[in-house]
């Protein structure tokens, strides 16, 4: 099984393949590389190397482990979208077919985990089962059986583990998961379906997988067959990464097998295997974790890991490196026989070297023997025979769960008072701090300014800046100010956005030729690098105004963008924003913090000590702009084009919509700025606009308007 499509070569690793093309003469036009790509695959290896270093590292002492589990394990409910839990309501279980072999007896049924998202499963049992026996709860990954546009559930795929067990004693649970059940549900919001207010909302679908397993486990505990302190989990691919979430989640699996389910950042970020992997496999990383604590909570007990030797999803190497942190927490416990890794030969695959050892397992953990095994996992039903619904269900949920799955927080009430409007401001500031932006920098690095570009023409002085948002990541910012005004009494920062984005004037293709056309020399490695060439004409907006105006003009274009742009193919555009998720953070979160970043460089030229600052972004960019003005002082007005309405349709910042709405980060940027809304829509502000009346603050504070951006900026 593969959670997507993976083409051959598609896992190069990362790193490797970056750095050599970035290196090679020639690189950049002789191939797709861009000239941002090095320094971010650098930037991705150093974050990853940051997080897989204090994984764990605190644990040091069994009592160090005992006062920190619960903590951990609550993180993880909140990380898999299960935070509140959601209620425990009738499960409405139903069988709805029996199939009898002369080996076990199969029924297919189903439960709702909460009400209409209903959970297909086969049940295995033995013959002539005649006390609780040991019980399995299967996993399964992704095989789909499609036919004639029905789906009989991935539960088909994996049929033979259901059957091997129950003719071995076991009753055995196969379950649906969300992604190609006979329910057809959706895995794949972030990797193909541009679905990022999954990030914004907290949403993952692998805390669907998580509480349907909960609540089969819930099933199973009804069930007179079935011994309920004997629960095993086991599972492969995505069924094995399910099992990593149940048993970590949950003490009553007593023992668990997850095969090919995990591996650690090293390989999903900087070798790249998140390319192959769906969103099921991977937690909303609020608390910036690593897998080995994933892996760990099932400590102290008995806990195989199974893998291949050559799977290119599961690379061995990052198997091992979370086997290693994981067994310094079973030796803590003196648990270390309770440890296993198997690793098998070849590729990403279901065979007898894999399956024979997780029987093993079982029968020495939940049963106590460990006999010799002869019998082959084999399938043994049609798949109509396997089926549980002949028509689907009418109120199912399961295809937009991920709608309603996570709340969003309650709309929000207009303050009565300057005391109500404090104390709900300080909560969304302490919020958005812990739950949206925690990726960013713990000790910020020094700015380390460099000037690259000084230059004067036609009575307008350029000047650029080179300087450190954060480790391996270097930005320019450029400085226009007339030859007159040494100490201007205003400043304006606008925000550059990337090719083919919103922004007019603010992009950075449009805003390039028109400084270019005065100092091509100096931006000849900008203009080479976009292919872009000079607009004469249009800089004379901005001389004229440089020449009679006390203002300086400052650009600045974040990570991504201008000289720091990466690969422009759009799945590869996809799989890096995917890799900033993974580390806890969002591309759209870290350009939040470059642009506080740009206006401390700005204040640490002596000439713009005392000078006001205003702000200016367009489409996404405005909004990374309105939320870098909530935790950078001293911006007295942001001028915003096209603001998103919502982060539904906005930026995407981790967990943001379980906080605020951007109406919401308005009303509170507009406390200390002076916000001007162009080419908006007045009824989509009222929520600030109300805030501001309700509170006596004047009533330019917010302002909606329509029309152009000034040329001049």
């Amino acid at each position: 099984m593969k959670n997507a499509p993976v083409r051959p070569g598609r896992l190069l690793r990362f790193t490797a393949l970056l750095l050599s093309a970035a290196t090679a003469a020639g690189a950049a036009q002789s191939t797709n590389v861009a000239p941002g790509d090095a320094a971010l695959a650098a930037y991705f290896k150093a974050e990853t190397a940051r997080i897989a270093d204090r994984c764990l590292a605190d644990v040091r002492t069994l009592d160090d482990w005992q006062r920190r589990r619960d903590g951990y394990r609550a993180q993880l409910f909140e990380m898999l979208s299960l935070a509140p839990l959601p209620t425990r309501s009738e499960l409405r279980a139903a069988v709805t077919d029996r199939v009898e072999h002369e080996s076990c007896v199969v029924e297919n049924g189903h439960v709702q985990s909460m009400p209409g998202l209903y959970v297909t499963a086969n049940l295995y049992l033995p013959k002539n089962v005649v006390r609780p026996a040991p019980t399995i709860l299967y996993l399964t990954g992704h095989g789909a059986v499609i036919s004639n546009g029905v789906s009989y559930g991935n539960k088909v795929t994996y049929q033979h583990h259901g059957a091997w067990f129950a003719r071995h004693g076991y009753v055995c649970l196969i379950v649906d998961s969300l992604q190609l059940g006979e329910i057809l549900g959706l895995h794949h919001g972030t990797y193909r379906d541009g679905l990022w207010w999954w990030n914004s909302r907290g949403y993952t679908p692998a805390g669907v997988e998580a509480w349907n397993c909960i609540r089969a486990l819930d099933y199973l505990e009804t069930r007179p067959e079935v011994d309920k302190t004997r629960f095993g989990a086991t599972g492969r691919s995505g069924g094995g990464a399910y099992s990593w979430w149940i048993a970590a989640l949950d003490d009553r699996i007593k023992a668990a097998a997850p095969v090919a389910g995990i591996t650690d950042l090293h390989n999903h970020v900087v070798d790249g295997t998140v390319e192959g992997h769906c969103d099921c496999m991977f937690t909303v990383n609020t608390w910036r974790w690593d897998y080995a604590q994933v892996a760990a909570l099932a400590a102290p007990r008995p806990l195989l890991i199974v893998n291949t030797d050559a799977d290119s999803i599961f690379p061995l190497d990052g198997v091992q490196r979370l086997h290693a942190k994981v067994r310094r927490i079973y030796e803590l416990h003196g648990a270390a026989d309770k440890l296993g890794l198997v690793i098998g030969p070849g590729p990403h695959k279901d065979t007898q070297d894999l399956q024979v050892p997780v029987l093993h397992w079982f029968n020495r953990h939940l049963r106590g023997d460990d006999p010799l095994i002869e019998a082959a996992a084999v399938k043994l039903f049609t798949p109509e025979q396997l089926k549980v619904f002949r028509e689907l269900p009418t109120d199912a949920i399961n295809t937009n769960i991920h709608e309603t799955f996570v709340a969003a927080a309650p709309a929000s009430a207009v303050p009565k008072t300057k005391a109500d409007w404090e104390r709900q401001r300080s909560e969304w500031l302490e919020a958005l701090g812990e739950k949206c932006f925690d990726g960013w920098p713990e000790t910020p690095p020094p700015l380390a300014m460099e000037k690259r570009i000084e230059a004067e023409r036609d009575g307008v002085r350029l000047q650029a800046w080179d300087f450190t948002s954060q480790e391996n990541v270097r930005l320019r910012l450029y400085l226009a100010t007339g030859s007159g005004f040494k100490t201007p009494g205003r400043i304006e920062l606008g925000v550059l956005g990337p090719s083919g984005g919103a922004g007019g004037p603010l992009s950075y293709d449009d805003w390039l030729p028109r400084v270019a056309a005065a100092f091509p020399n100096e931006l000849r490695d900008e203009l080479a690098a976009t292919a872009t060439r000079a607009n004469g004409a249009a800089f004379d907006a901005i001389r004229r105004r440089l020449q009679s105006e006390s203002v300086a003009l400052a650009w600045l274009a974040p990570r991504g963008v201008g000289m720091d742009t990466w690969n422009a193919n759009p799945r590869k555009q996809v799989q890096v924003r995917r890799r900033f998720m993974l580390l806890g953070q969002t591309l759209d979160g870290m350009r939040v913090w470059d642009l506080r970043r740009g206006v401390q460089a700005l204040r640490s030229l002596p000439q713009f000590k005392e000078s006001k600052l205003s702000l200016a972004g367009a489409g996404d960019l405005a909004c990374d702009a309105l939320y870098a003005s909530l935790h950078e002082p001293g911006i007295e007005q942001l001028d915003l084009w096209a603001l998103p309405e919502s982060h539904r349709t906005g930026p995407d910042y981790l967990n943001v919509l379980r906080v605020l709405d951007v109406p919401q980060a308005v009303a509170m940027a507009s406390e200390r700025s002076q916000v001007r809304l162009h080419d908006a829509r007045p009824e989509a502000w009222q929520y600030p606009r109300q805030v501001a009346a309700a509170l006596g603050w004047s009533e330019d504070r917010v302002r909606v308007a329509a029309g152009p951006q000034p040329q001049s900026q």
